[in-house]
């Protein structure tokens, strides 16, 4: 079946939605793996071709051991193509947890008696952000719950509000918002904040399981959340995440619903996703489902690597619902996001709590508690390059404009730079010593691979950062 983009409008524009259930369901039953054909798919993935449905299909039904570990050995080789060995950091903070919704899995549903409901006042989010700050934090992703107190011009403000905190050398430089649908309207409002990336999540693209878990609230509308980034495009709002919630619905068909989304909104606006996010499902209070659908590690590390290879130039984020022996080794697969130092229960960063976590003050439980610094360390040990750059972002390099940027001698140019500037302005503000020494072993390293007229700009960069400049980018 051809993807063309008039058969794949807007759900009320066309005979049938983008996602068609039957269509995935097809690829899925009839669709034959071969080691050749497998292998072909993965040599037009390293070319940074995007991959059909049918394609992705292939990847899916593989169930040779051989050939799953080519798939990983594929996506870890894209990853390092045009990521290099960077991973971006950055923190969840929790605005607010009020919420009309009802959803089963979800311990911010409304009819959860036990959860602890909080919004954040202004001076208990700065608080929090000085909280982020202290640690080295420089990128935010704001969550709100479904709720008519965080309107549009609310979250507007406390966008604002958190790019006015300035701490010692500290500020928060990219701010993303996951958070309801909206009118065109809304999105319009929330544009002209200066957001990154806005998420929104289906949490399962099929329908008919949708209606099983989201029982009540604007949420149960499964066609209006569906259009959702349809209507961020057309207010101008082209920086964008979508997400699955692996284990509502079978993870074959969620991996397939994902990159037809990618594939529609790239078709009918010319930007795909900014990134894509594979949260599973966690512990959270009074949780209410069953285990039908609950993803296997082994099937969770094999989605992910076919996601790389589906949408080579998307950024895949990895959340602290995984535990860390599991994130340190998908990282190496095609994740280029990972949240650091995560804290849940609201106003939990400042006052740096460090119990056990009461699932009635936080959505779902996280199963990676270490710290920004504990995670930092570890990624430099591993080689991996931690990086808080927000450079494209500020100067536009997003969206379509990445995909012309992301070619070869782009992450040598900009990408490892900024990293690198990045990873020199922690290790000198808020890094321990035995950081610090493995951290300017992994910038010489890197450096060292970077061309004469590259490295000698990096190095001038460099110096000023240590003379007490800050924020310097290509």
């Amino acid at each position: 079946m051809k993807f063309t983009p008039e058969k794949y409008k807007i759900a009320d524009e066309a005979m049938r939605p983008f996602i068609d259930p039957e269509e995935i369901w097809e690829y899925i039953n009839t669709t034959k793996s071969s080691k050749e054909r497998v292998r072909e798919i993965i040599t037009k993935s390293l070319s940074k071709k995007r991959l059909t449905l049918e394609e992705v299909a292939v990847l899916i039904n593989a169930t040779d051991p051989e050939l799953i570990n080519e798939i990983k050995e594929g996506a870890r080789e894209l990853k390092r193509t045009i990521y290099g060995n960077r991973i971006v950091l950055f923190a969840p903070l929790y605005i607010g947890n009020k919420c009309s919704n009802n959803c089963t899995y979800c311990g911010f549903r409304s009819s959860n008696t036990n959860a602890e409901r909080k919004t954040l006042n202004d001076e208990e989010i700065v608080n929090e952000i000085k909280a982020l700050e202290d640690n080295g934090q420089k990128r935010l992703v704001l969550v709100y719950g479904d709720h008519e107190q965080y309107n549009p011009e609310y979250i507007v403000h406390t966008v604002k509000l958190a790019y006015s905190v300035k701490k010692n050398n500290g500020e928060i430089r990219r701010v993303n918002i996951n958070a309801a649908p909206l009118d065109i309207d809304g999105f319009k409002i929330i544009k002209e904040s200066g957001i990154g990336t806005y998420q929104i999540f289906q949490e399962t693209y099929n329908s008919e399981a949708y209606k099983t878990y989201h029982l009540r609230g604007k949420k149960a509308d499964f066609s209006y959340r569906l259009t959702a980034l349809d209507r961020a495009q057309e207010a101008g709002l082209d920086d964008v995440g979508i997400g699955a919630l692996f284990g509502l619905y079978d993870w074959r068909y969620e991996v397939l619903a994902l990159v037809r989304h990618s594939n529609h909104l790239e078709a009918c606006y010319n930007v795909g996703p900014h990134t894509i996010s594979f949260p599973r499902i966690k512990d959270a209070s009074m949780l209410q489902m069953g285990e039908k659908y609950f993803v296997r590690d082994e099937d969770f590390i094999k989605l992910i690597a076919i996601l790389r290879l589906a949408v080579p130039y998307t950024g895949m984020i990895l959340t602290a619902r995984e535990p860390a022996k599991l994130r340190n080794e998908v990282i190496q697969f095609g994740v280029s996001q990972i949240d650091g130092g995560t804290k849940l229960e609201l106003g939990s960063y400042s006052k740096n709590l460090n119990q056990e976590q009461n699932l009635n003050k936080g959505q779902f439980r996280i199963n990676d508690d270490r710290s920004l610094n504990e995670i930092i360390d570890e990624l430099l040990q591993q080689d991996m390059l931690p990086s808080f750059c927000t450079a494209c972002y500020r100067l536009g390099r997003t969206g379509e404009h990445f995909m012309e940027f992301s070619v070869p001698g782009f992450i040598k140019r900009y990408c490892t730079p900024n990293a690198i500037l990045t990873l020199a302005e922690y290790l000198l503000d808020y890094a321990p010593e035995a950081t610090k020494n493995k951290g300017w072993h992994v910038i010489e390293k890197n450096i060292e691979q970077l061309n004469d007229e590259i490295k000698s700009g990096l190095k001038n960069k460099l110096e000023l950062l240590k003379q007490g400049k800050r924020d310097l980018y290509y």
